[in-house]
């Protein structure tokens, strides 16, 4: 196995995921996604993923024949992640997309003290299964290697307490060596979180939505371990 391959860019055909690349045991739906919605054809180039770095090209059937090597991708370093306040409707499933899609590994939902959505118990355990499986699904449409980790819900003081954090806030400094941004809810920080002691940082010159804000800050961090 090789190290620090990158995945393909698409020229293989569609990618999925499985718990184990030795056993290929590849879930109904995602054999439904392929063969239904992608028309992926016997014989048809696709590579296979276990979400850890490994990857191999295979080609499509009832059980996919090994079209090459298998390889292996690096995790990135250093690890980077958002969390953002809790926002209506499907606006978090959206920021899990894109965040998974920028290459951010750890994804953080949490309440701040003006949030006006609050999920019970029976809500959360609900929700955190919703958006693994959108991170599972943006990993296979994008391709990455490895997939991201959706944190339960949590508090405030749960990530500000982050090594590395850094709190998104007009007037902020650039990103530099932060590795996590918090992101605030749509009424904005109170006064208590604004005095805490950890950084502040600037995304925008204007006011941003929440989900933007999140979107932003994946998109930094990503730009900033890169260069």
């Amino acid at each position: 196995m090789t190290g620090g391959d990158p995945l393909p860019d698409g020229s293989h055909g569609p990618h999925v995921l499985v718990d184990d690349l030795e056993v290929l045991d590849i879930s109904a739906d995602d054999r439904h996604h392929l063969d239904r919605v992608l028309r992926v054809r016997p014989g048809d180039p696709m590579t296979i993923g276990d979400g850890r770095g490994g990857w191999q090209a295979f080609h499509w059937g009832l059980k996919p024949h090994p079209a090459g090597d298998r390889r292996h991708v690096d995790a990135p370093t250093p690890r980077i992640g958002v969390a953002f306040a809790l926002i209506k409707g499907g606006r978090p499933e959206l920021v899990v997309q894109k965040l998974t899609e920028l290459g951010v590994d750890d994804i953080r939902p949490f309440v701040a003290a003006r949030s006006v959505v609050r999920w019970d118990a029976d809500k959360a355990a609900r929700s955190a299964e919703r958006l693994a499986r959108v991170a599972r699904e943006a990993v296979m449409q994008c391709r990455r290697a490895w997939i991201p980790t959706v944190h339960d819900v949590t508090d405030f003081a749960g990530v500000a307490s982050l090594s590395g954090a850094a709190m998104a806030d007009m007037g902020g400094a650039a990103i530099g060596t932060e590795t996590t941004v918090l992101i605030g809810p749509e009424g904005g920080w109170d006064d208590s979180e604004r005095a805490t002691s950890i950084a502040r940082v600037s995304l925008s010159d204007s006011v941003l939505r929440a989900e933007t804000a999140a979107i932003t800050a994946g998109v930094v961090l990503a730009a900033e371990r890169r260069s």
